[in-house]
């Protein structure tokens, strides 16, 4: 399987954030982006996962499931941690289960591979934010996707969640998947580097 962008174009609110960008990676690689603040790491990741449209350029995933869209077959963690409160944490995650079309399966596995297992009941709103981005990371696991578009995962973890979040990502693409993420900090796994920098 093989993720690339080619000559890709991003515009926001009339000015050029970045132009004729390629990347690729194929199954089993990480590419960490990287660069200064507003040189358009996360709009790359949006216009990936279908967020928004390129103002030019193209992306294609070859070997993925040829019925299903890139977006279809990717996971988008964004900054914000999407949750409920006022639901548990098991509630949030059978939510995006349910949303993104997986399985019935064990959301409490999922939850114990993040270190959430004796917070299943917890509504989330008690939750700290390493907690919370915990609980977005099970999101990954609960429904398998080969793409994982990820923004600043490691955000709010302490250096344990950092270690958790380092060894699941490395099973994903051991499994054969692929890893966008932007970031300023280390990923603790291994990956090319994309480095943005500001348009003129």
């Amino acid at each position: 399987m093989r993720l690339s962008g080619r000559q890709i174009s991003c515009m926001r609110g009339g000015r050029a954030v970045f132009s004729g960008l390629d990347f690729e990676a194929s199954s089993g690689q990480a590419l960490a982006v990287t660069g200064p603040n507003g040189s358009g790491k996360t709009s790359l990741l949006r216009m990936i996962a279908g967020l928004l449209v390129p103002a030019a350029g193209a992306f294609e995933l070859e070997g993925g499931e040829a019925e299903l869209t890139l977006p279809e077959q990717s996971h988008y963690l964004g900054h914000r941690d999407a949750m409920k409160p006022a639901l548990s944490v098991a509630e949030n995650l059978s939510f995006w289960r349910d949303f993104l079309g997986g399985e019935e399966g064990d959301l409490g596995q999922c939850l114990v591979s993040v270190g959430l297992g004796h917070a299943i009941h917890l509504p989330a709103a008690y939750l700290s934010a390493g907690q919370r981005r915990r609980l977005s990371i099970a999101r990954l696991l609960v429904v398998r996707r080969p793409v994982w578009l990820l923004d600043e995962p490691t955000s709010a973890l302490d250096a344990a969640g950092q270690d958790l979040f380092a060894a699941l990502t490395r099973d994903h693409l051991a499994r054969g998947g692929i890893v966008v993420a932007a970031t300023h900090a280390p990923l603790g796994i291994e990956a090319q580097e994309l480095r943005m920098g500001r348009a003129g």
